[in-house]
């Protein structure tokens, strides 16, 4: 197993499809934090996979960003991601809460995990949010930033 990056280092993981419309909401909000590579490393998936339990053992702080059929009040959710054990008909395909218990289950690891879950409402294909996705993006990504403030401070970096 490798080393562990820096306590103050944090994966994000945007899944999704920018070909379906609000389906591109996770890796549109990646794309917003990108280029501060001082405290994230990014990683843009269509779906998550068995590999990705290894790859978040890496880390102590990861966060998952998808598109949700849910529709929130603000327009998203932001919470701690609590391992579950699923008995699954395939594993190319796992929720957040499955990488992270396989984390746990095979190497050991559980690292700290949130999602940021965003209302999307187009799924069908084609390029660009839906008016609704935007204005859902635009709060989740007001709140995250604050939350990035608070976390820097935090951590002094």
């Amino acid at each position: 197993m490798s080393e562990l990056k820096t306590d103050s280092r944090i994966l994000i993981i945007g899944i999704g499809n920018n070909g379906r419309s609000d389906d591109a909401l996770g890796w549109n909000f990646v794309d917003e934090y990108s280029s501060l590579k001082d405290i994230f490393d990014v990683e843009y998936r269509y779906q998550l996979q068995i590999e990705d339990a290894l790859l978040i053992t890496e880390y102590k702080k990861v966060i998952f960003v998808d598109a949700s059929h849910k529709e929130y009040e603000n327009g998203y959710s932001f919470y701690k991601c609590i391992p579950v054990r699923t008995e699954a008909f395939t594993t190319h395909k796992l929720e957040p809460e499955t990488v992270l218990w396989l984390a746990n289950d095979l190497f050991n690891q559980s690292p700290e995990v949130h999602v940021m879950a965003i209302s999307g409402m187009e799924w069908e294909l084609n390029l660009g949010m839906s008016d609704a996705a935007k204005r859902n993006f635009d709060n989740a990504v007001s709140y995250f930033s604050q939350w990035i403030k608070e976390y820097r401070d935090s951590v002094k970096v």
